[in-house]
């Protein structure tokens, strides 16, 4: 069974719902979160601040967020009696989906539980699959979970 957890986070309601499923898997195996926010290469936001002599402000706003979202979703956890523990990843080069397949190989997760917009056809050639590209690396199974609203159209 899957014990060991990993629950990339962005904060939109799609990862959100994520968690849910995470948290109703961890509770019946008895398994162990651990909800993970990246970063990234922060080269737009840095540049920005550089010009606008802002100090370093988008990037400690982004972290902060970062930071937010982990906190939010290890007390969720905790709150269903899951053990759960945050990994915030800034200034890491690569794709997100890239930090994602990363952070399971060196944990070493189990599972990675990723929320999805369920996207085809035109939307996706256009928005790109970032859970898409996590499923082509990943070392471990990949459970995609889909809105309740996704799923219908």
């Amino acid at each position: 069974m899957y014990e060991r957890i990993l629950v990339p986070l962005d904060g939109s309601e799609t990862s959100k719902h994520g968690l849910d499923e995470a948290i109703r898997l961890a509770t019946l195996s008895k398994g162990h979160l651990q909800v993970f926010h990246a970063l990234g290469d922060m080269p737009l936001s840095q540049s920005m601040d550089a010009y606008q002599s802002h100090g370093g402000r988008w990037a400690d706003a982004m972290r902060e967020y970062g930071s937010r979202v982990l906190e939010d979703a290890v007390e969720k956890a905790r709150s269903a009696g899951v053990e759960a523990e945050a990994v915030l990843r800034s200034g890491a080069p690569g794709s997100m989906a890239e930090m994602v397949v990363e952070q399971a190989r060196s944990w070493p997760a189990d599972i990675i539980i990723l929320g999805t917009h369920g996207r085809s056809g035109v939307k996706r050639m256009l928005l790109g699959s970032g859970a898409e590209a996590v499923i082509r690396s990943a070392p471990v199974p990949v459970l995609l979970v889909r809105l309740p609203d996704a799923a219908a159209g």
